[in-house]
C-alpha cells in the first residue's frame, strides 16, 4: 500500500487540521518558528476544503486528531500527559483521548465476541454492559462471569481497527521517506526505523492474545510489589479480537479532584509511579509501555493499578546497565562518566570528543537538579537535547524508542499528580539500589557464571567446533593464484584527478 497515493493522505492531515481550527492551536502549542508556521499553514490552507470535518462539539485538536484516525489519536495521548510541553490547555483537550472516544454499538461487541469465542454471549455472561470505555483500538465492557459470577473487563477490537491503522502507518512511511530526501541532516534520526519499529508495536496491540500473554508475564514479575496490582487474564475467554480480565475498580488517575476527596495523597503516588516504571525497567527489563493515565487507576486501599498491556517495552540486560549507568551519573553530577558510556556504548560516534560531550551533559543535567518540576521547562529541555544530538552525530536507538517514550509520560503522569516533584530524588534511591547489585564485583561474579554455565551446555560440542575452526584456518593458509591485469597508466591518472577535486570539493564544504 505505500506509495506516492499517500500523499492525498498526508495533505488530508494538513487541511484537517486547518479546517478543525487545530493548525493554530498545534503550532502554538509547540512554539513553531515563523518560517515552519509559513510552511504549515502553505501546505494545509489551499487544501483546507479537503479535510474532514470530525466532531463539531469537541476542542479543535481533539477534533482534528480523533477524524484522522488511530494512529494520530495515539500520538495525542502521549500529548496529552506533557502540559510542559504543549501547554495546559491543550493537555485539558487531548485528555479526551485517553478513554473517552465514541464507542461503537454493543451488538456489534457481542457477535464479535460469539465469533471469535464460539458460545454465546449469554452463556458465557450472566451480566453485559454498555461500553464503559472507548479508546482508539478497543472498547471495554464490564460483565459477570455466568459461572462464578465474578466481575470481569471484556477488552473488544473496533471492527476494521487493523485496516485504518495501516492506512496511517503507510503514510507515515511516506513522510518518513521524505524527510530522509529532503533533510539529509535528519537521516541520523532513522525516521523509516522508527516508523518500522511503531509499526510492529502497533501490530503487536491488534492481536490481543498477545495482550493475555504480557498481562500474565507482567502480573507474574510484579506479583511482590508493594501498592501495585494487575489484573489476571481470562485465558479461556481470550483470544485475537476478545480479551477478559479481572475487573479493576478505581479511580482514575487523571481524576486529581476525585483522588483528593478519596484520601488518597497525589505526592506518594507521584512518586510510585516513578518507582514502579524505573523498577520494572531496570529490574525486570519488561515494562508497561503506555502508562499514560487513562491506563491507570487508584484502587480503594491506595494501590496503583495497571491495565491495558498491549504496548509493553522489552530491553536486555546490557542496555539496562547502561541506561542506569547514565541515570547514575546525572544524580551523581559525574557528566564525565556519563559522556565515558554514551560512547563505551556505541550511542555516540568514536571521533567526537568526550570532554565536549561531557560540558554538553552538564548543559543538560545542572539546570534540573534539584529543581521541582513547576520550575522546569521540560520543552526548551527537549529542544537542547535535539542540539546536542545533532551536534555529536548522535542515531536514534529504535531499540530504546519505547523506553524514553514512556519515561517522558510517566514523568508526566507524575508531574500531574505532584507539580512540584523532584524527579532524581525519586529515582535515586531505584537506581542506586540496581548499580549496586548489578554493576562492580558482585555482577562480574554473576556474569562469569553465566558464561561458564553456556560453555558447560556447548561441552559436548567444543572439541568438533575447535577442530573445524583450526582446519578453516590452516586452508585459509592455502595459496591462491592471483591473476594480475596491468592497468593503462591513463586509468591511474584519471583516478588521481578525480580524487584531487574531490578534495578540493570537501575543502570548500568545510
Amino acid at each position: 500500500m505505500r506509495g506516492p497515493h499517500n500523499i492525498i493522505r498526508l495533505i488530508r492531515t494538513g487541511a484537517t487540521l486547518e479546517r478543525t481550527g487545530a493548525m493554530d492551536v498545534v503550532l502554538e502549542a509547540f512554539r513553531a518558528p515563523p518560517r515552519l508556521r509559513f510552511a504549515a499553514r502553505m501546505l494545509g490552507w489551499p487544501f483546507k476544503w479537503l479535510g474532514l470535518k470530525g466532531d463539531p462539539a469537541l476542542p479543535p485538536a481533539t477534533r482534528a486528531l480523533t477524524a484522522l484516525g488511530p494512529a494520530y489519536i495515539k500520538f495525542g495521548q502521549v500529548l496529552s500527559t506533557r502540559p510542559d510541553i504543549v501547554g495546559d490547555e491543550l493537555a485539558v483537550q487531548l485528555k479526551y483521548l485517553q478513554d473517552k472516544l465514541p464507542p461503537f454499538p454493543t451488538e456489534i461487541a457481542k457477535r464479535m465476541i460469539e465469533a471469535e469465542l464460539e458460545l454465546p454471549v449469554s452463556e458465557l455472561f450472566s451480566e453485559f454492559s454498555e461500553p464503559v470505555a472507548a479508546a482508539s483500538i478497543a472498547q471495554v465492557h464490564r460483565a459477570r462471569l455466568a459461572d462464578t459470577g465474578e466481575d470481569v473487563a471484556v477488552k473488544v477490537l473496533r471492527p476494521g481497527i487493523e485496516r485504518a491503522f495501516r492506512k496511517d502507518i503507510d503514510a507515515f512511511y511516506l513522510a518518513a521517506r521524505g524527510i530522509e530526501l529532503l533533510a539529509p541532516a535528519a537521516r541520523r534520526l532513522r525516521p523509516m526505523d522508527v516508523i518500522t519499529h511503531f509499526e510492529g508495536v502497533v501490530m503487536g496491540e491488534l492481536d490481543l492474545r498477545l495482550e493475555s500473554s504480557a498481562a500474565a508475564e507482567f502480573g507474574s514479575n510484579t506479583a511482590k510489589d508493594e501498592g501495585f496490582q494487575v489484573p489476571k487474564p481470562y485465558w479461556f475467554l481470550s483470544s485475537r479480537n476478545v480479551m477478559t480480565l479481572g475487573w479493576a475498580e478505581g479511580i482514575g488517575l487523571n481524576e486529581n479532584a476525585a483522588i483528593d476527596a478519596a484520601g488518597h495523597d497525589r505526592k506518594v503516588l507521584g512518586a510510585r509511579v516513578l518507582h514502579l516504571f524505573l523498577n520494572h525497567a531496570l529490574r525486570d527489563g519488561f515494562f508497561h509501555a503506555d502508562m499514560h493515565q487513562g491506563n491507570l487507576k487508584i484502587a480503594p486501599n491506595g494501590d496503583i493499578i495497571a491495565y491495558d498491556f498491549g504496548i509493553m517495552g522489552r530491553i536486555d540486560e546490557y542496555t539496562r546497565r547502561v541506561y542506569a549507568e547514565i541515570l547514575f551519573g546525572f544524580i551523581r553530577k559525574d557528566y564525565r562518566r556519563v559522556a565515558e558510556v554514551h560512547f563505551e556504548a556505541g550511542y555516540v560516534p568514536p571521533d567526537r570528543d568526550i570532554d565536549e560531550f561531557a560540558r554538553a551533559l552538564r548543559a543538560v543535567g545542572e539546570p534540573i537538579f534539584g529543581m521541582d518540576a513547576s520550575r522546569i521547562s521540560m520543552a526548551r529541555l527537549l529542544a537542547y537535547l535535539f542540539e546536542v544530538t545533532e551536534r555529536f552525530g548522535m542515531e536514534t536507538r529504535t531499540e530504546l524508542i519505547l523506553l524514553q517514550r514512556t519515561m517522558v509520560v510517566v514523568e508526566g503522569v507524575a508531574r500531574s499528580l505532584d507539580p512540584h516533584i523532584n524527579i532524581w530524588e525519586v529515582a535515586k534511591p531505584i537506581v542506586e539500589g540496581y548499580i549496586k547489585e548489578n554493576v562492580g564485583p558482585k555482577a562480574l561474579l554473576r556474569d562469569l557464571a553465566k558464561t561458564a554455565r553456556v560453555l558447560a551446555r556447548f561441552g559436548p560440542k567444543l572439541p568438533a567446533l575447535v577442530e573445524a575452526q583450526l582446519i578453516k584456518a590452516g586452508n585459509s593458509l592455502t595459496p591462491v593464484a592471483v591473476v594480475r591485469r596491468r592497468v593503462h597508466p591513463l586509468v591511474w591518472v584519471a583516478v588521481i584527478l578525480a580524487a584531487f577535486a574531490a578534495g578540493l570539493g570537501v575543502a570548500e564544504l568545510l
